[in-house]
C-alpha cells in the first residue's frame, strides 16, 4: 500500500504503445495511488475504453476529450474490469459530455453478491468468462480473476502479450483484497498468461509482467509468515487483527490502517480455513490465536 505521495510521475496524456494511450482518471489518493489508469485501445479511428475513472471529475473528461482529438479516434465501446466507484463511476460523465448522440456499449462481469451500480443512460452487458471483445488493431479477452472483488476482470492483449490488470495488480504498492484464497488463484491465473507488460489500473506501466507477478505472490507469501509469527509469539492469547496490523506494517499512515487491517483479516480467514489459525468471537470483535500443530505419537 502506499499513499499518492512520493510514487513516479504519470503524465495525465500518454501514448504507451501502437496500440495503448493511458489518459490518468486526475483522482490521486491514498487508494488510487496517482489516479486510475484508463485506457483507449486499438490503431483505428474506433477505441475501446478500458474503464473510466470517477464520476464528477471534470479534468479527466476534458483530458480524454484532448486524447480522442489528438489521435482522431472515438469510443468504440467502454469495458469495466470492476464495480468500484473509480472505474466505473466516469461512465454517466462520458454518456454526457463525450458520447451524448451515442450511447456506447458497457461491457463487464456481472456481481454475484448484489446488483451492479446504475449507470443509466448507459446499460451493462454482462458478458462471460474468456469473451472476446475486437477492434482494428486489438484482440482483448477477458479473464476471471476473483478477489479483489467477486467479479473483477483482467484484459489479456493478444496482440502485445499484455494484460491490462484493474486492481489485482499495481504498478506500485501492494493492491487489498476482499478474498485472499480467490485472489491468490488469481494471480496463479495471470501468471499463467506470461506477460511482458502489464498495464495497471492504479500506477506506473510494468515492463516485466512474469517477475512482478512473481514478487506479488511473494510478498502475500510474506505478510502471511509475518502474521503466523505474531499469532505465535502471542500465543496462548487470542489477538485482535488491528494489533496485528500494528506490528507488521510500519510506519503505515492512518488513512490506510482499515485497509491493512482488512488485509489481514483476508489472511486470517485463509489460516482458518486451513486450520492453522483460529477464532474467538468476544461481544465487540473476534480475535485470534495460532493453532499449535499436534505432536506425533
Amino acid at each position: 500500500m502506499a499513499t499518492s505521495v512520493g510514487l513516479s510521475h504519470i503524465p495525465l496524456l500518454e501514448r504507451l504503445s501502437v496500440r495503448v494511450i493511458r489518459v490518468l482518471g486526475c483522482n490521486p489518493g491514498s487508494y488510487t495511488l496517482q489516479g486510475t489508469n484508463t485506457y483507449l485501445v486499438g490503431t483505428g479511428q474506433r477505441k475501446i475504453l478500458i474503464d473510466t475513472g470517477n464520476g464528477n471529475v471534470p479534468e479527466y473528461i476534458s483530458n480524454l476529450k484532448q486524447a480522442l482529438s489528438q489521435f482522431k479516434t472515438s469510443i468504440q465501446e467502454i469495458i469495466v474490469t470492476h464495480w468500484h466507484g473509480d472505474h466505473v463511476g466516469g461512465v454517466k460523465d462520458i454518456c454526457q459530455h463525450i458520447t451524448p448522440s451515442q450511447i456506447p456499449k458497457v461491457s463487464k462481469f456481472k456481481r454475484i453478491s448484489v446488483e451492479d451500480v446504475d449507470i443509466s443512460p448507459a446499460t451493462y452487458t454482462f458478458v462471460q468468462d474468456q469473451h472476446i471483445f475486437k477492434t482494428e488493431g486489438a484482440t482483448l479477452r477477458a479473464i476471471l480473476t476473483p478477489g479483489h472483488t467477486e467479479e473483477h476482470m483482467v484484459l489479456y492483449l493478444e496482440e502485445e502479450n499484455a494484460v491490462f490488470a484493474g486492481d489485482t495488480i499495481l504498478g506500485e504498492s501492494s493492491t487489498h483484497f476482499e478474498d485472499l484464497f480467490s485472489y491468490m488463484k488469481s494471480l496463479e491465473k495471470i501468471l499463467a498468461l506470461k506477460p511482458g507488460v502489464i498495464y495497471p489500473g492504479h500506477g506506473a506501466l510494468v515492463p516485466d509482467g512474469v517477475k512482478y507477478i512473481n514478487y506479488y505472490i511473494s510478498h502475500r507469501n510474506e505478510r502471511e509468515k509475518q502474521i503466523i509469527e505474531v499469532l505465535v509469539k502471542s500465543s496462548p492469547k487470542f489477538i485482535t487483527s488491528l494489533e496485528i496490523v500494528s506490528q507488521v506494517y510500519q510506519d503505515l499512515v492512518n488513512t490506510l490502517i482499515p485497509a491493512a487491517d482488512k488485509n489481514v483479516q483476508n489472511h486470517l480467514q485463509k489460516l482458518l480455513i486451513e486450520g492453522k489459525a483460529e477464532a474467538q468471537k468476544t461481544a465487540m470483535e473476534t480475535v485470534w490465536r495460532i493453532v499449535k500443530p499436534k505432536s506425533a505419537i
